[in-house]
């Protein structure tokens, strides 16, 4: 049975990809009590690819903010697999952006509302949530984003 936010999801025609395995040693999320950490995840693209370049040169704002919505839907991935059920999640409580910059970048916050616009169209007012979108000089491969997040979750019924 579908919940809530999988019929959202499908109504708005996203799918969500398979998460990428992780490159280190580490988890792709960890639950501790009521709260989900997740680690950071990069822009996994409809190919498979991870989305790569620097923001403010070789790739540009509004490209940065579909790779930031693409970044987005693993996280949510993410949750699914560690949840088991989308419905748990209560709220998105905290969103970490990371953008492979420019050394004069400055629109750091416009590529990461991709991901906080995709919350915010699949969770609700549940997708609302505290941010920090920063500039980096690299990020692992050279991705042009990476996208960490920590969700409240209600307990499992």
């Amino acid at each position: 049975m579908m919940t809530d936010i999988e019929k959202r999801l499908a109504a708005l025609g996203l799918v969500l990809p398979q998460i990428p395995a992780p490159v280190g040693n580490f988890d792709p999320g960890v639950l501790q009590g009521d709260l989900l950490f997740l680690s950071g995840q990069g822009p996994l693209l409809e190919n498979g690819k991870l989305a790569r370049g620097v923001v403010g040169d070789t790739v540009t704002v509004e490209e940065a903010y579909f790779h930031a919505k693409c970044a987005g839907l693993v996280l949510i991935a993410a949750m699914k697999q560690i949840l088991g059920d989308l419905g748990r999640i209560e709220r998105i409580v905290k969103v970490l952006g990371m953008v492979n910059a420019a050394r004069d970048f400055r629109e750091h916050p416009k590529v990461i509302n991709g991901c906080s616009d995709l919350f915010g169209s699949v969770f609700g007012e549940a997708g609302r949530h505290s941010r920090s979108a920063v500039g980096m000089g690299s990020l692992p491969g050279g991705i042009t984003v990476e996208i960490e997040a920590i969700a409240a979750v209600r307990p499992q019924s």
